[in-house]
């Protein structure tokens, strides 16, 4: 009876033990099913915000650092001879790759031209050794035995190198002429490539890149003014001279007469407290565009503007100080990069040394500060303040004075 009776325990608590098993094995389950769900959920929205972003992107005028997406069709074929036209703006137009590749290939074509030149001049002259020249006999140039030796006659030619082992005799004027034309020639070459180089590094366009935009515009008040605000910093310390700021807002619009203008452009005027001309550029500076009542934006509220179909274009003008160059840099908001209801975080301190130090760190953080929903809104509100303060005469009021009688006796 007992051994039976440990029997019934044991197996109650297998079973126990079982269910406990079990118990855990579908919590575990029910665990791993939930984490799916929300690494797929945020996949999801990552897939859906990363590529809407892109496709976005794309849809810009003007890319965040200043280049500009636009396409060119049907251009007919003399057209596109002009740029031909204006070979030196083109050659700097071209891309590294392209420009290092017509580098090459005008030397190396010069070399070989001359070359195959040069080895004609010794075949008619028959200074070569196929023709068995007698001992007596004074080549147009010495030392040339065939296409190698051409050829690199031609380079020490071209180049100046002159190493002295082959040179042009007064034997024939063909050689003398070919000798002198060849020079000209590469001196020329030479002046027009290695000018195309250096123009090219020094393009005022690099200078543009040590300036930067912030990633997003802000929308706040300023001075009691609703204002969008975006902030600009030169990262060297040499001055951008005679700077000059102005903005565009690109939108598609539709005229009275139904025309349908793509990229209708609106001028935006931003200025910092000093103007939008004659930039003191040695730190960062918060440009803002007031929303008054002249303003695109003045009709768009927080809740609608993410609907805007708009792009805003920032332009920044100056000279630069060690070239006197001019140069421009630009850059673009759409709808998405417009915070409403946000102010940058200020970057400018100053140290116990007395210098002032700018934290780059904080250039494109903002924080939400209260603002109005609409530029409307802020307007009437002023409005509904000076009213309560200023009282109106009503003329159509008359004040009557009532007498009083005592109708009571005593």
């Amino acid at each position: 009876m007992q051994g039976l009776t440990h029997i019934k325990d044991l197996a109650a608590s297998l079973g126990t033990k079982k269910m406990v098993f079990v118990s855990t094995f579908t919590l575990a389950i029910h665990e791993i099913k939930v984490l799916t769900e929300r690494m797929f959920k945020h996949l999801r929205k990552w897939f859906v915000t990363h590529f809407s972003g892109r496709s976005r992107q794309r849809a810009r005028l003007v890319s965040k650092d200043g280049r500009c997406n636009i396409e060119f069709g049907n251009v007919d074929v003399q057209s596109r001879f002009i740029f031909f036209v204006d070979i030196w703006t083109t050659v700097l137009d071209l891309k590294w790759r392209y420009k290092m590749t017509i580098f090459i290939s005008a030397f190396l074509g010069s070399w070989f031209l001359f070359g195959l030149l040069w080895y004609v001049v010794a075949y008619i002259h028959k200074d070569l050794p196929e023709f068995h020249p007698p001992d007596n006999h004074t080549p147009c140039v010495e030392n040339i035995n065939g296409m190698t030796s051409a050829f690199l006659f031609s380079l020490e030619t071209q180049v100046t190198i002159g190493y002295g082992f082959r040179c042009v005799t007064e034997q024939c004027a063909t050689a003398i002429f070919l000798l002198v034309f060849q020079s000209i020639l590469g001196v020329v070459i030479n002046s027009f490539m290695c000018g195309a180089i250096l123009a090219k590094i020094s393009r005022p366009k690099k200078r543009a890149k040590t300036i930067t935009f912030s990633k997003n515009a802000v929308i706040s008040k300023r001075g009691g003014k609703l204002c969008l605000l975006i902030r600009v910093a030169n990262l060297r310390k040499s001055l951008l001279i005679g700077g000059h700021i102005y903005g565009k807002l690109l939108k598609t619009t539709v005229t009275p007469e139904g025309e349908t203008i793509i990229l209708d452009q609106t001028n935006i005027n931003f200025v910092v407290d000093a103007g939008n001309e004659n930039l003191f550029f040695i730190s960062p500076l918060t440009i803002y565009h007031i929303i008054d009542h002249n303003s695109p934006f003045f009709h768009m509220a927080a809740e609608t503007l993410s609907q805007q179909e708009f792009e805003l274009v920032v332009f920044l003008d100056g000279t630069v100080e060690s070239t006197s160059a001019t140069c421009q840099v630009r850059t673009s908001y759409v709808p998405e990069e417009v915070l409403w209801g946000y102010r940058f975080v200020p970057i400018v301190s100053k140290t116990k040394d007395g210098k002032y130090r700018v934290d780059f760190h904080n250039f494109s953080k903002t924080v939400q500060v209260e603002t109005p929903h609409c530029a409307m809104c802020l307007y009437n509100e002023k409005d509904a303040r000076v009213r309560t303060k200023i009282g109106y005469d009503n003329p159509n009021f008359v004040l009557s004075e009532v007498s009083e009688t005592d109708d009571t006796k005593m």
